[in-house]
């Protein structure tokens, strides 16, 4: 794999990390403190699941468009590798090396003789 460029900024598996990270901190934080109010356990995670989404989306605005960024970059990198390789089958651009069956003539092998020639 080809490495982000150093302006690019963080990667797209940091940002994914940072960003689910942050989703589960909240799940258990809103679940922390329903526990403490006295609710279940159980109870306190499905509802903690069901109020951080979208509070997740209010809360983590700024690192969202962050994710939102770092997923358009791959995209526009994918579609240019995807491009370049649909050109190089196409025969468009130049070759990155020869395939082993478009050897130099010498190094062919010569025909074997027919069965009746000797």
């Amino acid at each position: 794999m080809s490495t982000s460029p150093p302006d690019a900024g963080p990667s797209l598996a940091a940002v994914i990390g940072l960003y689910t990270l942050a989703r589960l901190g909240l799940v258990a934080a809103v679940a922390g403190v329903l526990a403490l109010a006295g609710v279940p356990l159980l109870i306190a995670v499905l509802v903690g699941l069901i109020v951080a989404l979208p509070l997740s989306m209010v809360l983590f605005r700024g690192l969202r468009g962050r994710l939102d960024q770092a997923l358009a970059q791959v995209r526009e990198r994918r579609t240019a590798e995807r491009a370049a390789l649909r050109s190089r089958l196409r025969g468009d651009g130049p070759p990155d090396r020869v395939p082993s069956d478009e050897r130099a003539p010498d190094d062919q092998a010569q025909p074997e003789p027919e069965r009746g020639e000797r």
